[in-house]
């Protein structure tokens, strides 16, 4: 199986792409639009390592949503380190594309799972939380897929390259 491990940048968005933030206890989603502009938070999923009902319902998601590519957070150290946190996101990523080649359509067997830098995202996601005054219990709901949406915007954008300089001339 091989797994990218960032976007390309300049490649043009050519559908929805899934958002995922994979902790101990819950998985964060969120989606982007078609055009691959914006990410928006989609749902919260409680892991489940027993049945694995949180990839069966990821699948349902990408089928539904007609989803071209999946986005899984990759947790690194500042200094660019793996650690278990790193290491668990790889083995939900391997978990996933057995799940994705066991299903009966095709196209999901060869569905693209990547691996992005997901650095600081939780961070991020609780200070913009905050900073909209949604805090203690309220956050805990919703921080997953804050997160979420933060890998997968910070992809997205990645993604599309450098904006335009919109002062230099033509």
């Amino acid at each position: 199986m091989t797994v990218g491990s960032g976007p390309e940048a300049g490649r043009a968005p050519s559908g929805r792409v899934l958002g995922v933030d994979v902790g101990a206890v819950r998985v964060g989603v969120a989606l982007s639009d078609p055009a691959g502009t914006l990410a928006t938070p989609l749902v919260t999923l409680d892991r489940d390592e027993t049945t694995w009902s949180d990839l069966d319902r990821l699948v349902e998601l990408v089928t539904e949503h007609e989803v071209v590519e999946v986005v899984v957070g990759l947790p690194r150290t500042l200094a660019g380190r793996e650690g278990p946190a790193a290491q668990a996101a790889r083995a939900y990523v391997e978990d996933l594309r057995e799940v994705l080649a066991e299903h009966s359509e095709p196209s999901l067997a060869a569905l693209p799972v990547t691996l992005a830098d997901e650095r600081l995202s939780t961070v991020t996601a609780t200070r913009m939380l905050s900073d909209r005054g949604v805090k203690g219990r309220a956050q805990r709901r919703v921080i997953d897929q804050a997160a979420a949406v933060e890998i997968l915007q910070t992809w997205l954008d990645a993604r599309r390259g450098p904006a335009p300089d919109p002062l230099a001339g033509p």
